[in-house]
């Protein structure tokens, strides 16, 4: 069983990194985890304008699946090239960061950071001990480091997993952003906003009163999953 690191803070008001936007349409994707041509897939089937709709993608995008750089790569391309573009901070994110902070080496390799670490061979900054040769551009690392832990729409809070039932949104902690489950996902709580996440993954979007799930497996080889707001709509690709 995957247990949660200790919680570092508590995500206060001022803490927020919030981003509200006002765009034609959102579109809002789902954990990658190296999935680089699932990514391209789903790219080319979503109807995102430029310029014109938003484009969030809601953390993981390394781990598990064979190109986290080339995934990051390409969320790079897509962050210097158009605006209104945000990335949010996932769990495995936030895993990586410490194991190259020499914390918590051994729960990063038990979920996934294999992978990871050998698609960063020689490209940049030299880091780790047991994968000597791992090596992170300094883009990479100014991206890791620049996540948002949330980001705030008319109607919606979009977050990595999601929120404590029956705490203000004030009170949030960073752990709860990133790791929770339960009580979260079987809960009706109001959070004052329908809250879109990902982190937990469901054969078919999760589609609640409260909340939209769309983490849908691209971790484990199945499907990549974009929804597009307001109309809530699905998209979805695989391989």
């Amino acid at each position: 069983m995957i247990k949660n690191p200790p919680d570092r803070k508590t995500i206060c008001q001022e803490d927020f990194f919030w981003k509200m936007m006002g765009a034609n349409k959102t579109f809002i994707i789902g954990d990658i985890h190296g999935q680089l041509g699932m990514l391209e897939n789903l790219m080319a089937k979503i109807p995102w304008r430029p310029g014109k709709d938003a484009l969030i993608f809601l953390g993981d995008y390394v781990d598990r699946g064979p190109d986290a750089k080339g995934v990051v790569d390409y969320l790079l391309s897509l962050t210097t090239t158009y605006s209104n573009i945000h990335c949010i901070l996932g769990n495995h994110e936030g895993m990586l960061l410490d194991y190259l902070a020499g914390i918590n080496k051994k729960l990063y390799l038990a979920n996934g950071g294999g992978p990871t670490l050998r698609t960063y061979q020689h490209h940049g900054t030299p880091h780790g001990t047991q994968f000597r040769d791992v090596e992170i551009p300094e883009a990479h690392l100014a991206f890791y480091n620049s996540l948002e832990h949330l980001v705030a729409l008319d109607g919606y809070y979009l977050v990595h997993a999601g929120f404590r039932p029956g705490i203000s949104m004030t009170m949030q902690t960073r752990t709860d952003m990133l790791w929770i489950r339960e009580p979260f996902i079987s809960s009706d709580y109001d959070f004052g906003k329908k809250v879109v996440f990902g982190h937990t993954p469901f054969e078919e979007p999760l589609v609640m009163k409260n909340k939209i799930g769309i983490d849908t497996g691209a971790a484990y080889g199945r499907r990549l999953c974009c929804l597009e707001l307001p109309a809530e709509r699905f998209y979805f690709a695989g391989v």
